[in-house]
């Protein structure tokens, strides 16, 4: 760690190993203003792959963006079907580049103060050691001049390095979380996806900031996006563990809470075309799907609302939550696959995955056994007859085509036709 951190120019190489260092080192050529900075530094100290390329500049951010985004090879306009692009956000002086497999985040560099506990910062050129102190923990405010007769120069705010060292996440004022409250969910997703800890005043601050009830000057949709961010992150789960934990997830809305285990069983069971972020979300939902004196779904939805969640999101989530004890009953009580009915294969995939690690937790074996057939199996079952099949046969438009779609449905389920759309058709036209 020492040697590291008295050479800089190590950290340099390391970068230029990474998706985007190359054509940052290049560009940087010649001017004394880029630095990397923040998680990119900390990843590489810690000698550990980071997740993108974070910069600072003396000004301009969204023209260093456009010439690091034409090095890359990435039209002006960007290219939304190719995954790559370039945004800037003209209030804060911060550009962005993506690409596949690459990601660079450039801001001017700045100071910043805040109004009012939980507003957007007020911003204004910075220094150097401005640009650092505005930043959440210790360990991320470290910064290396990337080019320049300085190049390789580190600059770092105090106890950066000894923290780094001993694993420990530190804020870097007394007001950090009354000004951001969204630095809550921040720690947790620091501490779990480096394995620190916080260092004790850091701890007491946070727990003060709670008490205090800062969350609530936060709009919802800020407390979303970090929200959003820590079920993307690696392990998502030991991220929710440490939310929890510090009395983060409770203050976000009542009846939110982990089941460890029972989340842990359902992305277990969780398919590859699942989608984990919204299943974990399902879980932490849980709770409040068991509130007999309230109405549970407007409650569901109105959380998800006010943390800006997609529709789609939050209509995925919601349902997994509501359906999961629903279908569990469904998939103990029936004894053959047609038997589970519409609400089985109308589900999504979260909510039976949900069902089958309740099924498992609660020693329904049956049921466990059910879910885990339908989700590797019949949820792939399809006919391969359509209505306009049943018209060409001779069935008059109206109900009677749906029906006979429906039972012959249920034969195939049940394995009672041999493969083939002759069988389905015969079967279909049979049905009564």
């Amino acid at each position: 760690m020492d040697e590291l951190r008295m050479d800089g120019r190590a950290v340099l190489e390391r970068m230029r190993e990474l998706p985007g260092g190359r054509e940052v080192s290049h560009l940087a050529a010649g001017r004394g203003d880029v630095e990397l900075v923040g998680g990119a530094v900390r990843d590489l100290l810690l000698e550990r792959t980071p997740r993108e390329l974070d910069l600072v500049v003396a000004e301009d951010a969204p023209s260093f963006a456009r010439e690091l985004s034409s090095r890359l090879g990435i039209p002006a306009a960007g290219d939304p079907e190719g995954g790559s692009g370039i945004a800037a956000h003209e209030r804060f002086g911060t550009a962005l580049v993506w690409w596949p497999g690459g990601r660079v985040d450039i801001a001017a560099r700045r100071a910043e103060s805040y109004s009012a506990p939980g507003a957007l910062p007020d911003v204004r050129a910075g220094t150097t050691e401005e640009d650092l102190r505005r930043r959440d923990f210790t360990v991320n405010a470290i910064a290396v001049l990337v080019a320049g007769p300085r190049m390789g120069e580190i600059s770092a705010v105090p106890h950066a390095f000894e923290d780094l060292a001993r694993s420990r996440l530190r804020v870097l004022h007394e007001r950090s979380f009354v000004d951001d409250p969204t630095r809550l969910l921040r720690l947790a997703r620091y501490l779990a996806r480096l394995e620190f800890e916080p260092d004790e005043h850091t701890a007491e601050l946070a727990a003060q900031a709670l008490a205090g009830g800062q969350l609530a000057t936060v709009s919802g949709a800020r407390i979303g996006a970090e929200l959003r961010l820590l079920l993307s992150e690696p392990d998502p789960l030991a991220a929710l563990g440490r939310l929890s934990e510090l009395g983060v997830l409770e203050a976000l809305g009542p009846g939110l809470r982990l089941q460890k285990r029972v989340a842990q069983r359902a992305l277990d069971a969780l398919p590859p075309d699942g989608h984990s972020d919204m299943l974990l979300l399902a879980t932490l939902l849980l709770g409040m799907s068991h509130d007999p004196t309230g109405d549970p779904e407007r409650a569901m939805l109105e959380l998800l609302d006010d943390l800006e969640f997609t529709a789609g999101d939050r209509n995925r989530a919601h349902a997994a939550a509501l359906k999961a004890q629903v279908l569990l009953d469904r998939l103990e009580a029936a004894r053959t696959p047609s038997e589970l009915g519409e609400p089985v294969q109308a589900a999504p995939v979260e909510a039976l995955a949900l069902a089958l690690a309740l099924a498992e937790e609660q020693g329904r074996t049956q049921a466990a056994a059910a879910a885990a057939r339908w989700i590797s199996e019949l949820r792939h079952v399809r006919l391969q007859i359509t209505g306009d099949d049943l018209l060409a046969a001779g069935i008059p438009a109206g109900p009677e085509i749906g029906r006979r779609l429906k039972l012959a449905m249920r034969r195939k389920l049940d394995g009672e036709l041999p493969g083939g759309r002759e069988a389905e058709l015969s079967a279909a036209m049979e049905a009564l």
